[in-house]
């Protein structure tokens, strides 16, 4: 009677069963026998192909969690590049990296341009980039707080203007990124709610 076996042996559990042994031979018989010895002393468990969706869904969720350490390298470099400009931003909107906050900056990143502006005009920005989402008074809590905060500033002006290039590219990639990861928790979410 012949029979046909396939198992799925993990190359690390083989390897370090390989190691126990004095002598070390390699040859395809030796590393027959030690595979068969190994599966009849060793209680492995059946392998489980997985299904196309679980697969799907682990492949998204690596991808997040690469996506994310990227989007966190991304912030730190922005974050220190806006302390060289712009350090009294920090604290004006209730999160630094919101969409409305970065987008104000992309359009006016230094403090001397916000003291350019009046306080009507800093609303009226603020205004755009929230849609309906915010109210008024809201946008101009956050032009005062904004104009205080370009008062208080250390540098009036950027020596570097490197840093103003860095940090446009680095606002630019930011809202990418959570543009990306929104798409893939969205695709998370769809795969969660099929399977």
């Amino acid at each position: 009677m012949d029979f046909n076996v396939e198992c799925v042996i993990n190359p690390l559990i083989s390897h370090n069963a390989k190691k126990t042994n004095l002598r070390r031979l390699k040859t395809d018989a030796a590393d027959a026998h030690l595979l068969g010895t190994l599966f009849y002393k060793e209680e492995f468990e059946p392998y489980k192909k997985r299904g196309q969706h679980l697969m799907n869904l682990r492949y998204l969720t690596r991808q997040h969690e690469s996506l994310t350490g990227m989007y966190v390298q991304a912030k730190l470099q922005f974050q220190a590049i806006l302390d060289q400009v712009f350090p009294e931003y920090h604290g004006v909107f209730g999160d630094l990296y919101s969409k409305v906050s970065l987008r104000f900056l992309a359009l006016h990143p230094t403090s001397k341009e916000v003291l350019e502006m009046s306080e009507l005009e800093i609303t009226t920005a603020i205004g755009r980039f929230t849609g309906r989402g915010r109210s008024v008074s809201w946008c101009l809590e956050c032009a005062e707080i904004l104009g205080a905060a370009a008062k208080r500033n250390p540098f009036k002006e950027t020596a570097f203007s490197s840093h103003l290039i860095s940090m446009q590219l680095l606002i630019k990639l930011l809202l990418q990124y959570q543009d990306h990861l929104a798409d893939l928790n969205k695709s998370i979410e769809a795969l969660l709610a099929v399977g």
